[in-house]
């Protein structure tokens, strides 16, 4: 899952000049083409993480993948502290226990069922929030749809279990306060500085079960930058293309295209990780799908991204 909901655009605008070149660069690409890398990234950087569960565990993964992400999005943002109320803080604070929540809980997912399946399912989040508070028969039917498929999904084989299954479940409900919580943030905080600082919350509140659990693996220099790749893949480089496709592209089209998530997250996980699923399961992905681009289309509220 990526980062970016609501959070405004960056500090600064002007930026130095290797950001001037990055945006340049960026802005050569058509924006459907940054979305697309950016689901990309999010998801090969989700199957490294997978990968280093055999020497690290998920808690360890997690904390590394946060702290990368936090020291980039400071470096970048330079969030200030000064002049925002208590509210604000903490408004902050529990944005990034969200943050935590979520990613925590997506790893722990991972580690157990195919990563096509855990993303399918957590995707259930934004998609709630799309269509809460909807009466019309339609949007219920979108919903009822997804409930399908994850029924699907749930029936076993394949790898699936009941444990990673609720792992990802907490995820897609942390996924969906995440987005309340974004958009609250970005009411109260300037460019991306809300959530710089709610990444550092989640980088200190991963940190001690991640070292504790990680244990002498966190001192090879080699593993640790395996898991800095993958913060920089699964956050800082997906929020950069996101950052940069919405400015140039409706919100509702930016949902529709992030709806591909789940099936592309299905597709790493065969060719990276070599996670065969059954056609059941597949149909399964296919009925999230159809519901996501469904609701976002009917007028639901547009539920943004979140982390894997």
């Amino acid at each position: 899952m990526s980062l970016l909901v609501g959070t405004g655009s960056l500090d600064r605008p002007g930026g130095t000049a290797p950001v001037r070149l990055a945006r340049s660069a960026l802005g050569a690409v058509p924006p459907t083409g940054l979305i697309l890398l950016g689901i990309v990234s999010i998801q090969v950087g989700a199957a490294l993480a997978k990968n280093l569960f055999g020497v690290f565990p998920p808690s360890a993964v997690v904390a590394v993948r946060l702290v990368t992400a936090a020291v980039v999005l400071a470096a970048v943002a330079r969030p200030r502290l000064r002049g925002h109320t208590r509210t604000d803080l903490a408004v902050v604070v529990v944005f990034g226990l969200t943050i935590a929540v979520m990613n925590s809980s997506i790893y722990q997912a991972m580690a157990r069922i195919p990563l096509g399946v855990a993303v399918t399912i957590e995707f259930l989040g934004p998609l709630a929030v799309a269509v809460v508070g909807s009466r019309r028969v339609r949007d219920l039917l979108w919903v009822a749809l997804a409930a399908a498929g994850v029924l699907l999904l749930a029936e076993g084989g394949g790898g699936v279990d009941a444990l990673g299954v609720g792992f990802a479940v907490l995820a897609a409900a942390a996924w969906g306060g995440y987005i309340f919580c974004s958009s609250a943030t970005g009411h109260r905080f300037a460019g991306s500085g809300g959530l710089a600082l709610a990444m550092c919350v989640g980088a200190v509140v991963a940190a001690p079960l991640g070292i504790a659990q990680g244990g002498t693996a966190l001192g090879d220099p080699t593993l640790l930058a395996f898991g800095a790749g993958v913060g920089l893949l699964s956050s800082a480089l997906p929020y950069a293309l996101e950052l940069e496709a919405l400015r140039r592209m409706p919100p509702r089209v930016f949902s529709v295209l992030m709806s591909l998530e789940p099936a592309v997250a299905a597709v790493i996980g065969l060719v990276v990780l070599r996670e065969v699923l059954a056609v059941r399961q597949w149909l399964a992905i296919g009925c999230v799908i159809v519901a996501s681009i469904g609701a976002t289309r009917s007028g639901g509220r547009g539920a943004g991204v979140g982390e894997d």
